[in-house]
């Protein structure tokens, strides 16, 4: 209880020169907050702390952490973090990263007035979906586009539009939950459609959905598969199968897509993920996908089809609630535009990623790991430092069962300070995240964006750095 009365009370603290500067050019309610914070963690910590502390140390702690609180909240707590896991669309790290085009584009319309919602030509108010939907339209086939914040809001909409108070009839195969809980049955329950099951778990067949149509019938649904995978003995029906079934019937095929792409990755050994242009030629109405996934750009989710379809979820008011802003719509145009001219391999980040070469992925592999055999190979921390051959993931709910070859440095330390090595690099500023294998740290290559091989190789340097202090 020494400790504790040596504390200086807050009123004392608030005269120092270091304090009274801050109050000038912060509000003094945040800086007198901030200092109680400071001061409850000091209280709680000596209140434990057996060896006597000078009450003029104290006094400095509190003035250092201060300042370190300030500075925290300050900066908020959106940060960068380096993505060493190998897993290319990583939910928990925002998924897909931008362009640079996209970037710049994004920037220049949020600072600046622009024609959002204005049609230049004819002077008058004009549509924000009309900025993407004819690029949409050309990179897909498709006869018409919409785009709403993600595909959560696509499957709803969609189904609110079309099927309300009706039925839509789903394989129960594809009755999936994807991340955050977000379950096809529930949104379907939200939207106000009716759900009807047909066929089993592991297989359906198109007399199935045939079977099941009544006059209540207003969708034949598809929800592709793409987080999990069902091996062995098991059938689902055909896109084209479905299209001709609705044709026939008069009734419209939606499929949520997911993870949508409008490349070809199978050069790349990414097989049997079906793009949207081949969804919309196998003849189905309504297509929803992400925009933030395998297509690189920013949360959207967006929908191609056919116009009626289209159109008839442009009137629902829900489309206004649901809406995208300028930064999105900035974003996506200018990823689109990558697609449209061709580049998507060179210009967006997340293709970048998935086509890079096993020898490009080997040689920047090498180059970090000279970098830190020199920076930190000889610590007394360090056990072993490796190339390693690796397998990485697409993420993001796609390509479930692939597994790409790639190449990254393992990290053996001596001693039990692996946890507490990888704790403190997740804690720094950039954040440094990788994985745990075999009792060694592990750091896949192919997710480093650019600029972040030397960032990761100070940040590794200076955590051994405080280790070996820690140990004198």
């Amino acid at each position: 209880m020494t400790n504790l009365k040596k504390i200086p009370p807050v009123d004392e603290i608030l005269l120092h020169d270091q304090v009274q500067a801050l109050v000038e050019t912060f509000k003094r309610d945040y800086i007198v907050n901030l200092l109680r914070a400071v001061m409850d963690d000091i209280r709680e910590e000596l209140r434990f702390r057996e060896e006597e502390v000078e009450r003029e140390e104290i006094k400095e702690d509190i003035l250092k952490r201060l300042h370190l609180r300030l500075k925290q909240s300050s900066r908020g707590t959106l940060q960068k973090v380096i993505n060493g896991t190998g897993v290319v669309l990583h939910t928990n790290l925002g998924r897909a990263p931008l362009g640079e085009r996209a970037l710049q584009y994004m920037a220049d319309m949020a600072v600046n007035y622009n024609n959002l919602e204005m049609d230049l030509a004819q002077g008058e108010r004009g549509s924000r979906y009309n900025h993407v939907e004819e690029i949409l339209t050309r990179l897909t086939g498709a006869e018409a586009g919409l785009v709403v914040n993600n595909n959560a809001a696509a499957v709803l909409l969609g189904l609110n539009t079309l099927a309300r108070n009706r039925e839509v009839i789903v394989s129960r195969g594809q009755l999936v939950e994807i991340g955050g809980a977000f379950r096809i049955p529930e949104v379907m329950k939200l939207s106000g459609a009716r759900l009807v099951e047909v066929g089993t778990t592991n297989k359906t067949y198109i007399s199935d959905f045939a079977g099941a149509i009544t006059d209540a019938t207003a969708l034949l649904f598809a929800a592709h598969t793409s987080n999990y995978k069902i091996i062995g003995f098991s059938e689902e029906v055909k896109l084209n199968e479905m299209a001709k079934l609705g044709a026939e019937r008069d009734i419209p095929v939606m499929q949520d897509l997911g993870s949508g792409i409008l490349c070809d990755m199978v050069d790349w050994g990414l097989k049997d993920e079906p793009s949207v242009q081949e969804c919309v030629a196998a003849g189905v109405d309504i297509i929803s996908f992400s925009g933030d996934k395998l297509l690189g750009g920013p949360q959207a989710g967006i929908i191609v089809g056919r116009k009626k379809y289209i159109d008839a979820m442009k009137n629902n008011q829900l489309t206004r609630a649901l809406r995208v802003d300028k930064l999105t719509i900035s974003a996506l145009e200018a990823t689109l535009l990558e697609y449209l001219e061709g580049n998507p391999m060179d210009k967006i980040p997340v293709i970048r990623m998935l086509c890079t070469s096993p020898e490009q992925l080997r040689q920047k592999a090498e180059d970090i790991l000279n970098q830190l055999e020199q920076r930190v190979g000889a610590s007394p921390a360090v056990a072993s430092i490796a190339l390693v051959e690796l397998e990485d993931m697409v993420g993001g709910g796609a390509y479930p069962t692939y597994k790409i070859p790639g190449y990254g440095i393992d990290l053996a330390f001596t001693g039990n300070i692996l946890e507490k090595v990888a704790q403190t690099l997740r804690l720094s500023n950039p954040a440094l995240l990788t994985r745990k294998h075999d009792d060694k740290m592990r750091i896949s290559v192919r997710t480093l964006l650019k600029g972040d091989a030397p960032l990761l190789v100070d940040l590794i340097s200076g955590v051994l750095e405080q280790q070996e202090e820690k140990a004198r």
